[in-house]
Order: structure tokens, then sequence, then C-alpha cells
């Protein structure tokens, strides 16, 4: 089964499963079930694990190499590229991180939360 456990792909979501599929991986990634040098799901198995068509599977991979986190040899499966986890770690900071972060400062600044009020609820939640 890819990754030990199916990948999470939600049919009904509005965000398109190639998508899905590439966060799912780097996901993988992230929490160590795919390491830095290892083979990477093929578009064979993801499209008949998760029952797409693999040209569907087949541009979720092409997603994660235009991401910069795999590495393509010819003939050969394609390998977790050597520092993906700080790419995924970099990327994630500057859009989903962001995003979140600004929908928080706005809410903040909705409900007439100060700025150090906000700043110190932060670290009470971070510790």
């Amino acid at each position: 089964m890819v990754g030990g456990d199916k990948l999470r792909i939600d049919f009904n979501q509005v965000v398109p499963i190639y998508i899905q599929i590439a966060d799912a991986i780097e996901d993988d990634i992230l929490s160590g079930v795919l390491k830095e040098g290892d083979k990477c799901y093929s578009q064979v198995t993801l499209a008949k694990e998760l029952s797409i068509n693999p040209a569907t599977a087949a541009k979720g991979i092409r997603l994660l190499v235009e991401r910069g986190l795999l590495d393509k040899n010819r003939g050969q499966a394609m390998t977790i590229k050597k520092g993906a986890i700080e790419i995924i770690k970099r990327r994630k900071m500057e859009s989903v991180l962001q995003e979140q972060i600004i929908s928080l400062v706005n809410e903040a600044k909705k409900l007439g939360i100060e700025k150090n009020e906000l700043i110190k609820k932060l670290n009470d939640i971070y510790d």
C-alpha cells in the first residue's frame, strides 16, 4: 500500500486530485514515510491504489518534479531529491503558513485584539 497507509485523497474537494496527490506525497516526505533518496511512488501504483486515471497520477508526480522534489533518472524510478524536506518547509512557510498568519491577523484586527495581546496568545499556545 502507498505510504504504508493509503494517501488521503478527497474526490469531493475543490482542490484538483493531482495537487492532492502531490501534497500527500509531500506529507509522506515530511513525516518520514518517504526519505530523501527513496524511490517515489510510481504513477501505476498511485493510479491502481487510488482508482484514478494514470495520467492524473502522472500529473501529480510531474508537479513534484516542478517543485524540485524528485530526481528523474531515465529508465529508473524517480527518487526523493536530497534537500526535499527543506524545499517543502520553505514552500509551505511562504504559502500555506503565510496565508494562515494573514487570516489570523485580519481576524484579530476585526475583533479588536491588539498586536501585543495576539503575540502573547501565540506564545502561550506555542509553548
